[in-house]
């Protein structure tokens, strides 16, 4: 017993060191520039930048004009991203840039090995490494803001997501959420090939009943601390400059309308100062969930809880401005979260350097030595259980046959959310073993006529 209590202070000592040089997403400076700013601000003007929407459409482009939209997701290349961006700096009274996100998962177009993969590597300056390599290459396409990482703690082989975080273990969830922040925002996320880091999906997404998505999750005050919140709070350590709420319910409260997660741990507690977005319309989904009737109520309950950003169903933009007229809402509240979102915008350079070089395109995606760096984590990821009769390593003489539809299938090489990953960019097995082996046996005939199966 006296060694296991001489032993915990040396691990909060190391976990402590890790996270002594993180960024700091405000400073006296920021904070006066987003006094004067707000200060400058209409109402409608304050919930655009509470507002995101998909894609490049002519009406978003018309809507970024009049002040009502403060990000997009799913804009890339440098060309687009500064069609839109140039929307709201060159068209927009106020001139706020937007800031644009994409889900970059475990790679932009360089692919990495999926997250659960790589977390298996126990190599946090690789997985680091990894990440810096997906800022550039998401600077470099107009990404300034990554949905990632992913650092919800899965115990369920079940659930459908598992893939895309580190696993069961909330200490080696911890040590790669920090891994994930340091490389995706660098020394500072407003160098221009660095990107805002997003930790999701807060809180218990993962630990959803029968690993059913969007189930409900019931768990005691306890394990949320001891398991589930952890990750969570590593990456708020380490600097991350946003959250994203998750989908299912906690204990009954939906987790994107959870004042007790979203505020009294997260901002009084942890001391967070970035700002949070909601999942994929989850804003509108609190009528599914039975606590608000409409979205107009929907947006009262998220914004009080503590989400910042209404992703894509417009249930901030359509209803705030006449809650906030009608009393219904605070204008504190609003101004608040406007703080926020300006604050990180201003932490991430956009101000000063809103556009994309789109030089930058063909000189930092996809380079040799990006590649390398999937190779390598890729290795590390791997674990040899058997080498039963000494098969490995192989050589020419063996007879050696691929068997399989996914053995010659470029997108299945990929995984799932693979950024912008291309499959002409990706080597099968059999390209690889014939490559290194010669001439082989392929065991799948729709393979050998270059199908795939059904």
């Amino acid at each position: 017993m006296l060694r296991t209590r001489r032993v915990v202070p040396c691990l909060v000592l190391f976990a402590s060191s890790l996270f002594a040089a993180a960024q700091q997403i405000s400073s006296p400076e920021i904070e006066r520039k987003v006094d004067a700013l707000l200060g400058q601000m209409t109402l409608e003007e304050k919930v655009g930048q509470l507002t995101q929407f998909a894609g490049k459409s002519s009406q978003n482009i018309e809507m970024i004009k009049q002040g009502k939209v403060g990000s997009l997701l799913g804009v890339l290349g440098a060309k687009d991203a500064n069609e839109v961006q140039r929307a709201a700096v060159e068209n927009s009274r106020l001139k706020i840039p937007l800031i644009l996100g994409y889900d970059v998962i475990h790679g932009y177009r360089t692919v990495f090995p999926v997250p659960l993969a790589s977390a298996g590597s126990f190599d946090m300056p690789l997985i680091e490494q990894a990440e810096r390599v997906a800022a550039k290459e998401s600077t470099a396409g107009g990404v300034k803001w990554v949905f990632a990482p992913m650092v919800d703690i899965a115990r369920d082989p079940r659930w459908g997501r598992v893939v895309e975080g580190a696993g069961e273990d909330p200490y080696l969830g911890s040590m790669v959420a920090a891994a994930k922040v340091r490389g995706f925002q660098g020394k500072s996320m407003a160098d221009p090939d660095s990107v805002v880091a997003c930790a999701k999906h807060y809180v218990a997404y993962g630990a959803v009943e029968g690993g059913r998505d969007y189930n409900t999750v019931d768990i005691s005050e306890q394990l949320l601390r001891e398991v589930y919140l952890p990750p969570f709070h590593a990456a708020v350590n380490a600097g991350v400059g946003t959250l994203m709420s998750a989908f299912q319910d906690l204990n009954g409260i939906p987790a994107s309308a959870n004042h007790h997660t979203l505020t009294d741990i997260l901002r009084n507690e942890w001391k967070f100062d970035g700002f949070v977005v909601s999942d994929w319309s989850a804003t509108h989904e609190l009528i599914a969930h039975g606590t608000a009737a409409n979205d107009a109520e929907a947006a009262v309950e998220a914004l009080t809880a503590g989400v910042d950003m209404d992703m894509v169903d417009g249930a901030y933009i359509n209803n705030i401005p006449e809650l906030v007229k009608s009393k219904k809402l605070p204008m504190s509240v609003v101004d608040e979260a406007v703080r926020r979102v300006l604050r990180v915008k201003f932490a991430a350079g956009l101000f000063e350097h809103p556009y994309a070089d789109g030089n930058r395109e063909k000189t930092d995606i996809l380079t040799p030595q990006n590649r390398e760096v999937a190779r390598k984590l890729a290795f590390e990821s791997m674990v040899l259980l058997q080498n039963r009769n000494d098969v490995l390593p192989l050589n020419r003489k063996q007879t050696i046959a691929v068997i399989g539809p996914l053995a010659n299938d470029k997108s299945s090489q990929l995984g799932p959310w693979a950024g912008n990953g291309q499959a002409a960019d990706a080597v099968t097995p059999l390209e690889a073993f014939r490559e290194k082996m010669g001439a082989i046996s392929d065991g799948c005939e729709e393979c050998r006529n270059g199908k795939q199966a059904r």
